[in-house]
Order: C-alpha cells, then sequence, then structure tokens
C-alpha cells in the first residue's frame, strides 16, 4: 500500500437528488478525487437508493472515477449493468453472494477495479482467501444503510490487522478505503491510521459550502512519510 495516496470521495447519498449533477460537478471543481456511489436494495441493507439508470444518467456530468458501493444481494446479477452505467471501482459484501472470487474475476475482466467490504462486525480474517484477487478493501466504520451515522471508532482496530494480512500475503499493493462518519473532526486522526480513500457524505454535502468542506477535509488527509 502507497500510504501517500490520499483521495476523497464525497458520497452522493447525502447530496440534494433535486440537483446532484449540479453538487457533483462543484465537488470535482472543488478537488474531489472519486464519486462514490451507495447502492442499496432494501434487502441487504433496510434502505433503498438508486440504481444502473442513475449512474449512467449522472456519467455524462463528471469524468472522476466512479466507486460503486453495492450493498445488495446477489450482485454478480447486475455487475455487468452497473459497470456499462459507467462504475469504474465495484465493491461488495462477501455474505452477500456466494462466489465472491468468481464475481471478482468478472469484474477485473470488465477493466474495473474490484474491492471487498468489511462491516463493523466482519472480521479481517474473512478476506484471507480473496485477498490475492482485490484491488481495494472498504472498512464501514457505520452499520451500513443510511447515511449521516456517528462513527464507531473501534473499527479503526482492523487496520493494523488488515495490513498485517496484507504483509503476509504480499498485497502491500491494496488500497484501504474507509466509509462512515467521516468529517471535519475525525478525518486528521483516522488519516494516521495510513487510509487511502475517504468517503464523506454529510460532510461534504451537507452544513456550509461544498468547496470549503472538501477544503478542510483534504487539508487533514495526513499524507504519512
Amino acid at each position: 500500500m502507497d500510504s501517500q495516496i490520499k483521495l476523497l470521495a464525497p458520497s452522493i447519498l447525502s447530496g440534494d437528488f433535486s440537483r446532484i449533477g449540479e453538487q457533483i460537478k462543484e465537488a470535482e471543481e472543488a478537488g474531489a478525487d472519486i464519486i462514490h456511489l451507495d447502492v442499496m436494495d432494501g434487502r441487504y441493507v433496510p434502505n433503498i437508493t438508486f440504481g444502473m439508470p442513475v449512474i449512467k444518467s449522472l456519467r455524462k456530468v463528471s469524468d472522476l472515477p466512479f466507486d460503486a458501493h453495492l450493498m445488495i444481494v446477489e450482485p454478480e446479477k447486475y455487475v455487468d449493468e452497473f459497470i456499462d452505467a459507467g462504475a469504474n471501482m465495484i465493491s461488495f459484501h462477501m455474505d452477500a453472494t456466494i462466489h465472491s472470487h468468481r464475481l471478482v474475476e468478472r469484474i477485473k475482466k470488465r477493466d474495473v477495479k474490484a474491492g471487498v467490504v468489511l462491516n463493523p462486525a466482519t472480521p479481517v480474517n474473512t478476506i484471507e482467501e480473496i485477498i490475492h484477487y482485490i484491488d481495494y478493501v472498504l472498512i464501514m466504520s457505520v452499520n451500513p444503510g443510511f447515511g449521516g451515522q456517528k462513527f464507531i471508532p473501534e473499527v479503526l482496530g482492523k487496520i493494523p490487522k488488515l495490513k498485517r494480512l496484507m504483509e503476509e500475503t504480499g498485497r502491500t499493493d491494496l488500497l484501504i478505503e474507509i466509509d462512515g462518519g467521516i468529517n471535519q473532526n475525525n478525518i486528521r486522526e483516522v488519516s494516521e491510521y495510513g487510509i487511502n480513500i475517504f468517503v464523506a457524505g454529510s460532510a461534504v454535502f451537507g452544513k456550509g459550502s461544498i468547496k470549503e468542506n472538501i477544503k478542510v477535509l483534504k487539508e487533514n488527509m495526513i499524507v504519512m512519510v
């Protein structure tokens, strides 16, 4: 893992969907690196958000990488459609599919980055058999399903365990992403753990200026030397 890679991925889940295209452009111009897309089906998580048509329409307004976090059961049924809609990165929950390895191969054959997600209560060792094939690990610092939740600090204890596994398996090139409750008050502390990609929703699209919010977040994303 290159600990100097520090990327901000605003989550549009917290945006104003009456003008989400405009807000994405504003975030891009303010220095956002990735657009995070929280896809929920009402089955894997108790919420429903948006699907492929919305992503396809948003693809027209931004050239930034689209990071689709699929909180859906049987993601293998839809992954090609999400890629066709414009997703450049796709992460899924291993307990939502039977054949994780097959799904990762399918994603990567489409020249898209593949990631797996660790929920707050999911042990790091569950990805031991898939770590050789993925591109990134998404650590949830809230229970998935809703935006605006409070950060769970105990989740940070997973990161040293994940780094040890990365060392043991020779996958130090993996990127580590974190999602849930990231804001201007905690991003510096979280960054010290060597996180690469920070997902922030309410902290970007909530109160105040998107431009100023992104500026403050990026200023506090420490680059490890």
